[in-house]
């Protein structure tokens, strides 16, 4: 099971610019309270957070009169439990059973001067009227 982890691992890289490594932890900024919140990396990336590699973790510095909250890292990676394999299995079957009966589309026959295409949501697309000589 480790290789789960390090494909995910490998996915999330520190958001520093030109930095290449893993993402260890992630950092988020309470604006309201003029605090940064520094803890073990996120499950999901959040849009207004930030993963950041053990390098720029450790050498965190934050705006003065800003206070930072370190949360407790874990000293190894988590293992992943039943309900992580379980809920990967489902999603797997999910998946595959969406591919495997694909629903055939129609098309219809359209002369140049038919009404522009609607489609789903009422947008529409552009499409090419040829000369009718």
């Amino acid at each position: 099971m480790p290789l789960i982890w390090d494909v995910v691992g490998a996915i999330r890289q520190c958001s520093r610019s030109a930095c290449r490594q893993s993402a260890v932890a992630t950092l988020t900024y309470v604006y309201a309270e003029s605090t940064a919140v520094l803890g073990p990396l996120a499950t999901y990336a959040e849009p207004h957070s930030y993963d950041l590699c053990a390098q720029h973790a450790e050498s965190l510095t934050v705006p003065r009169g800003w206070e930072v909250m370190r949360l407790a890292m874990p000293s190894t990676r988590p293992e992943p439990g039943p309900d992580d394999l379980l809920a990967l299995a489902n999603a797997v079957r999910e998946a595959a059973s969406a591919q495997a009966a694909p629903e055939p589309q129609q098309r219809t026959v359209r002369t140049p001067f038919d009404g522009p295409a609607v489609v789903e949501g009422g947008r529409r697309h552009l499409r090419i009227l040829r000369d009718p000589s």
